[in-house]
């Protein structure tokens, strides 16, 4: 059965895609709700977005539900719903209240390759892989997505052949900060989520509001509003406390105001 397994714990959110055998993405998927849910909730300042088992983070879209239904006539709608819920769903990480780290355990593909790239960073295990292979059943793939992690070249590469790249590519290509062995995968992954979670969630917050923002916006202007942003965020109860556990080497008192 199709599921999105959530566990919080130490203000660390997991979420596991779990769909044997590939995890493939299911349309049913309450992800978008999920994320949503942590911009009202206290106990979560950081997600780590995974897949269960070693075999994929997620291979696309679920071909085999498609098999299912073929030869059946959808309600009129249902690809632009489809579409759209789709392109929420790569929004919703993006646009996730706290940062989403991508723990990719396996083949990151299509529609999953999307939703790795719409995580703030990425930690591979040493049998990741990364591609867009829509080119294969003539498609087009998430190379939007895509670009947010791969410069042009290996984005058009990997788009025009459908050829997958591998862990070690990518970190030479600077889409994934870290490759380790598989069994190391989730503790690499919760040693950054705990060094995260340590730190004053609403900096943390607006850190990841401001670099959404930034990101498509001119260096002048984009600094400009880190400016405004660091000046609205040092009037906040937790930016004093944070200078005055610095200057009394103590660990700060977070109070989220």
């Amino acid at each position: 059965m199709s599921q999105l397994h959530l566990e919080v714990a130490d203000h660390i959110a997991v979420i596991t895609m779990d769909n044997p055998p590939v995890n493939a993405m299911d349309r049913d998927w309450n992800m978008i709700e999920m994320l949503d849910s942590f911009a009202d909730r206290d106990d979560v300042r950081v997600c780590i977005l995974t897949g269960a088992g070693t075999r994929a983070f997620c291979a696309g879209a679920d071909v085999k539900r498609g098999a299912r239904e073929a030869g059946t006539t959808p309600p009129p709608g249902t690809r632009l719903a489809t579409s759209r819920a789709a392109r929420e769903r790569y929004n919703a990480l993006v646009e996730c209240a706290v940062p989403v780290i991508g723990a990719i355990n396996g083949h990151a593909l299509g529609a999953g390759m999307a939703l790795a790239a719409c995580c703030d960073f990425l930690i591979a295990s040493e049998n990741a892989t990364f591609g867009l292979p829509e080119v294969n059943v003539g498609l087009l793939g998430g190379a939007s997505q895509m670009g947010r992690v791969f410069p042009t070249g290996w984005l058009r590469w990997a788009n025009m052949t459908g050829q997958r790249i591998n862990a070690q590519q990518a970190l030479m290509a600077g889409a994934v900060i870290r490759v380790v062995p598989p069994e190391q995968l989730m503790d690499e992954a919760m040693a950054e989520a705990r060094v995260i979670a340590s730190k004053m969630p609403l900096g943390v917050q607006m850190v990841k509001s401001t670099l959404n923002v930034i990101e498509n916006t001119d260096i002048k202007n984009g600094y400009r509003y880190e400016q405004t942003q660091t000046a609205i965020l040092s009037k906040t109860e937790d930016s004093a406390e944070a200078k005055r556990a610095f200057a009394e080497k103590r660990q700060p008192v977070w109070k989220g105001r």
